[in-house]
């Protein structure tokens, strides 16, 4: 890692990093596994936010696309990942991650590290070759194991040991049976799965491909993206792991590091003006500083909400300038911006554009 004396601007940093996550140019829809590997996987927290990620980035999705890449190809896969949170993975990349998550700590409120490590052994034995609904798994993980407390943590519903054995490479979702929610391991779902990196191989590459995605960023950044917030200090390790991959640049009078290999290109980066709009829990927003310039500090609560819950953004040109909403009746699609700010007007025609999308994909008229 080293420091190349270059510097960009946030405005030319932005139109890059908008190109990579096909926010400029939208991927074809044979590409959505590959669009999904780009931007590090789609937040699943709430499955039609992460369809929604998808329809901003690629042009003419079928609606079924994710439903068919899921349960029909097996070409990506859910499961929970970055931030303990539920994320839609490559199938082809899922040894890598598997290596980076299992570093993450698996531990949760109540249980001491041995129970930690019981539960998932037993998660892992009882999903070899098997798929089991939540319940048939706290019944089985209770037989192996003789303790009902184990049974009772996997039927909480906060599902820290369900995360658990996630991060540990032993669990992922199957398809569901009605409203029945179903899981299986990742050998037993992927058979021939690709072979699962070393710790730090893994940590190496997710590094990579976040910075991929993501850069320029800084230490805080990526902490906040794979960890938590104020986590800077604990991911510097995994900047470190790069070693000459990694250099520093000045974006604008702030520190941050890039891969090499992007640097010409993220340099010669056109800067067109562009306007879109990204649902609830993009992986834009995810990945993004909550600071200036990507976020006006004023309007930080309005995106970053209580419990959790982040809201669908407009984007112009790579800043957050709003939030939005739509809800629908019968086939009608009404749609509700809310600048922040006045929108230059160009803005205009480019956000028609999104809703009439919007509509076609949701099969509505706007």
């Amino acid at each position: 890692m080293a420091s190349q004396g270059v510097r960009l601007s946030w405005q030319r940093a932005l139109a890059w990093r908008m190109a990579r996550h096909h926010l400029v140019g939208r991927a074809a829809p044979e590409d959505v596994v590959r669009v999904a590997g780009d931007v590090c996987g789609l937040h699943a927290q709430v499955m039609s936010s992460a369809e929604l990620s998808l329809w901003a980035r690629v042009e003419n999705l079928p609606r079924d696309a994710v439903g068919e890449a899921l349960w029909t190809h097996r070409s990506l896969v859910k499961l929970w990942a970055t931030r303990r949170t539920l994320h839609l993975l490559p199938a082809t990349e899922l040894g890598a991650w598997l290596a980076a998550l299992g570093t993450l700590s698996g531990g949760f409120s109540g249980a001491s590290p041995d129970d930690v490590k019981a539960i998932t052994a037993a998660v892992g034995e009882a999903l070899d070759g098997r798929t089991l609904t939540r319940e048939e798994l706290a019944l089985e993980v209770g037989r192996l194991t003789g303790s009902a407390e184990y049974a009772g943590w996997l039927r909480s519903s906060w599902g820290s040991a369900l995360k658990a054995a996630s991060l540990h490479g032993l669990l992922c979702f199957a398809q569901s049976d009605g409203a029945r929610v179903r899981f299986t391991s990742p050998a037993t779902w992927l058979p021939g799965s690709p072979r699962r990196l070393s710790p730090d191989d893994g940590l190496r590459e997710v590094t990579r491909r976040f910075l991929h995605a993501y850069g320029p960023a800084t230490a805080a950044d990526l902490g906040r993206w794979w960890m938590e917030a104020r986590s800077g200090r604990r991911v510097l390790p995994m900047l470190r792991t790069l070693g000459d991959e990694a250099v520093e640049v000045d974006v604008d009078g702030q520190p941050c590091w890039v891969l090499a290999a992007d640097l010409p290109d993220l340099a010669a980066a056109p800067v067109r003006d562009v306007a879109r709009l990204l649902p609830a829990f993009d992986p834009w927003v995810m990945g993004m500083a909550r600071r200036e310039p990507m976020i006006d500090p004023r309007y930080v609560g309005r995106v970053y909400r209580r419990q959790g819950w982040v809201s669908p953004v407009i984007l112009v040109n790579g800043r957050v300038a709003g939030v939005w909403r739509h809800r629908r009746a019968g086939r009608r699609l009404t749609v509700e911006l809310e600048p922040f700010e006045p929108l230059p007007a160009w803005t205009g025609r480019e956000l028609a554009a999104e809703t009439r999308r919007l509509a076609t994909f949701l099969d509505c008229e706007p």
